[in-house]
């Protein structure tokens, strides 16, 4: 059954001796201004790569594939309609005329049901809104600086022999990490996105399950996520304004705030006028954060507080 409320809420992601998000040339990606910020991709992949792992459906996912040319073996990347006929057991997508079967097997992909999907494969030509959408991810701490590190190779690089022999020394690599980031996603779920697929028959909406689906992932998944430039991210704060369907609020990140102390970092939520405002449309508020590394002040009334780590309410 369709979620019977609309959710407005931010996600907030530190970043220490890591890159969160980089751009083409290595370095933290910044807009025209200066401004470090994090993609909704960024964000969206170490929820998606959490439930892949645990066995869900996951559509737009990078997965590999072996091919055979001739004998030349080669490892490569599938494409949209090769992990579609890999994840449902299909031979060949051109061969399925059945556009109600697709939108059924689209829908029950968890990414798909989240984010939404754009498919045009092999005659069928697919766009869904998906009814969790993220904006861009601004760093709010703003003394954040990059920093190279150089990496000394064990091996040499055997491309760089000239006339006089091979390269006797190990090549060098440089890895870029930001000393210090906190970056804050805005994000609502709107479970009406789907209201003219539900009349179809092809999915039974945003549900209540797919959004504590959704939470569940959102309050772990740049933790769980540990590669070597995202070892060193962590989620460190969560809100969850819990709203009635026809309410329409403004970003709720442009109301935080973050201070550096000495002994744990400060983030300021000023919401609590506008939130006010709303009262009577609002549902719940949870603001979740870590309390170990971080103090959290609020002007909020009747919010729920909990240990992002250990879910513990405080």
């Amino acid at each position: 059954m369709e979620m019977d409320k609309r959710v407005y809420g931010v996600l907030g992601i530190s970043s220490i001796m890591a890159n969160w998000n980089a751009d083409f040339s290595g370095y933290p990606k910044t807009t025209s201004s200066g401004e470090t910020y994090g993609s909704d991709k960024a964000l969206k992949y170490p929820m998606k790569k959490m439930w892949d792992n645990e066995g869900k459906n996951v559509v737009y996912i990078k997965s590999m594939r072996i091919e055979n040319k001739k004998g030349d073996i080669s490892l490569i990347p599938r494409s949209l309609k090769e992990r579609y006929e890999y994840l449902y057991k299909i031979d060949d997508l051109k061969n399925c005329k059945n556009a109600e079967e697709v939108l059924k097997n689209l829908f029950s992909a968890v990414d798909v049901k989240n984010f939404g999907a754009t498919f045009a494969e092999a005659g069928n030509n697919i766009s869904i809104t998906g009814a969790v959408q993220f904006g861009q991810g601004f760093n709010i701490y703003k003394d954040s600086e990059p920093q190279e590190q150089s990496i000394l190779s064990p091996f040499r690089d055997a491309s760089k022999a000239t006339d006089k022999g091979e390269a006797k020394n190990s090549t060098l690599g440089t890895k870029i990490v930001s000393d210090e980031a906190h970056y804050m996603y805005p994000f609502v779920i709107n479970p009406l996105a789907y209201k003219e697929y539900v009349s179809l028959g092809v999915t039974e909406g945003y549900t209540q399950e797919d959004y504590e689906n959704f939470k569940r992932t959102a309050l772990v998944c740049a933790t769980a996520y540990a590669t070597n430039a995202k070892e060193g991210c962590e989620n460190e704060f969560a809100m969850f304004v819990e709203t009635e369907k026809d309410l329409y609020m403004p970003n709720l990140t442009e109301y935080i705030t973050f201070e550096k102390n000495d002994s744990k970092n400060i983030i300021n939520v000023n919401c609590g006028e506008l939130l006010e405002i709303y009262k009577e449309k609002i549902k719940s508020v949870e603001i979740y954060y870590n309390s170990n590394t971080t103090e959290l002040k609020h002007d909020i009334k009747n919010a729920e507080i909990f240990d992002i780590v250990t879910n513990r309410k405080l």
